[in-house]
């Protein structure tokens, strides 16, 4: 639907390219827009509605362009975001791939540069603080992977000084 019509219906919109949330004041009223604007778009711009990702819900619970809104009005990262990286760097730094930690973490700085800099509006800072501690723990796996034997890691873990009893 057009932003005009919208506007010209009295609606309040925020549209990035075919996204679009429309907020309304009840679930009464987004059911009667949810079916006139899906009705709108078939018969007057002959697009089709996806119906399994079209729904009528309170704002703190639906996702657009990978964030969420909380009640005080701040975005936080989607939960679904959140699940979609942690697959991606469960990718990356997948320990049965044979390569040189020094190519793991630049392929990692890359993602890790496009990610922050998409999410960096997010007002919690504490998933980026728990983010980033366990990608160190994944790295520290990755490195310990590579020395295979157990003296191997025993020695290793001596060399950079961890106290073992």
């Amino acid at each position: 639907m057009t932003g005009k019509e919208l506007e010209k219906r009295g609606h309040k919109f925020c549209r990035y390219a075919d996204d679009c949330n429309i907020y309304v004041k009840s679930q009464e009223a987004g059911n009667r827009v949810l079916k006139s604007i899906t009705e709108f778009l078939a018969t007057r711009l002959k697009l089709k509605v996806n119906e399994t990702k079209s729904a009528v819900a309170h704002v703190t619970k639906r996702k657009f362009l990978g964030y969420s809104f909380r009640m005080d009005s701040e975005l936080k990262v989607a939960s679904q975001s959140l699940v979609k990286f942690k697959n991606r760097i469960r990718e990356l730094t997948s320990r049965n791939k044979g390569r040189k930690l020094e190519h793991v973490i630049k392929e990692l700085n890359q993602y890790l540069n496009g990610w922050i800099s998409y999410f960096r509006l997010s007002a919690n800072i504490s998933v980026f603080k728990e983010l980033d501690s366990w990608i160190r723990r994944r790295l520290r796996c990755y490195r310990l992977k590579q020395r295979k034997r157990t003296y191997s890691v025993y020695k290793f873990l001596v060399e950079l000084g961890v106290l073992i009893r």
